[in-house]
């Protein structure tokens, strides 16, 4: 049987996680600050939690799928009615599936913090967008106790086509994570500023990318992005506010180290000034409409 699950943020990737377990018979309960994100889960078959404390009283396993280590130190111990006062006054003990992308030392602690409670957390950022979220075939850095991952392994199977098992200490996950994003940030912007040269040399964007996907400069994340982007679309699928503080996690890990993370760097200070001029909260594409304005480059 289907462990019962819950999601606590249900923004672009955490509603693509639910929806996904939603439609593989999974019963699911959702947690969200923003009502209307809940009413959408609740409009697709899950059930709705007044608090995340209520959430883990009827649930195996829950996964946060937060902003950053606030947001996760929030729901775990800090906030209203937060995970642990539940567990420990309730005699539960759900398995926490940490999924959101924070600096690994954060991770250590909300386990540690956790633990402390008699609750176990694998730490399992994921990547791969709304659109692979909801279709179930994200990519997963997990970190862990054994038998933390094996309660987590049905939903791991149902939300992931690949799952990396990293190692059995929670914090190397976010690690992993950490090297991943930095790459999605420096290929972004790379991608966005080759783009606006190629405008201001006169050549056809929509066939710049097509070159560039069919040859050696092409990624991933530029195929994925500039497609919306050569369409004026910057609906946030994940905002740019999220890219920079994405690479900003590893500069700090390399200046922790006393190493120089020059290519980090320069993302990170493209991401800056992407937000600085109020691109925030649309797509990381939005890098592009960055170097439009500073070059003088006319988009489609």
């Amino acid at each position: 049987m289907n462990p019962r699950v819950g999601v606590i943020g249900v923004g672009a990737m955490g509603m693509g996680i639910a929806k996904a377990l939603l439609g593989k018979g999974f019963r699911v309960t959702v947690r969200d600050i923003v009502a209307a994100r809940e009413a959408e889960a609740e409009s697709a078959g899950a059930r709705r939690a007044s608090s995340p404390a209520a959430l883990a009283a009827e649930c195996d396993v829950v996964l946060t799928v937060v902003i950053d280590a606030e947001q996760t130190r929030t729901v775990a111990y800090t906030g209203d009615r937060p995970l642990v006062p539940s567990s420990a006054t309730s005699g539960l003990s759900p398995v926490v599936m940490m999924c959101s992308t924070i600096a690994p030392s954060d991770t250590e602690e909300v386990a540690a913090r956790l633990g402390a409670h008699g609750i176990a957390m694998l730490d399992a950022p994921i990547s791969g967008g709304p659109a692979r979220a909801h279709a179930g075939t994200l990519s997963m850095m997990a970190a862990g106790a054994d038998a933390a991952f094996e309660r987590c392994k049905p939903v791991i199977d149902a939300i992931a086509t690949n799952c990396f098992r990293i190692s059995a200490r929670p914090g190397d996950g976010s690690r992993m994570k950490v090297v991943n994003n930095m790459l999605a940030a420096a290929n972004l912007a790379a991608g966005c500023e080759a783009m606006a040269l190629a405008g201001r040399l006169g050549l056809d964007l929509r066939q710049a990318a097509e070159v560039v996907n069919a040859s050696s400069g092409g990624s991933w994340i530029f195929a994925d992005r500039m497609a919306r982007a050569l369409e004026g679309d910057y609906a946030p699928r994940a905002a740019a506010r999220v890219l920079r503080k994405d690479v900003s996690l590893f500069v700090s890990e390399a200046r922790a180290l006393g190493l120089e993370a020059t290519l980090a760097e320069a993302a990170q200070r493209v991401f800056e000034d992407t937000v600085a001029r109020g691109l925030g909260e649309e797509d990381d594409a939005a890098v592009l409409k960055r170097y439009a304005a500073l070059w003088s480059v006319p988009l489609p």
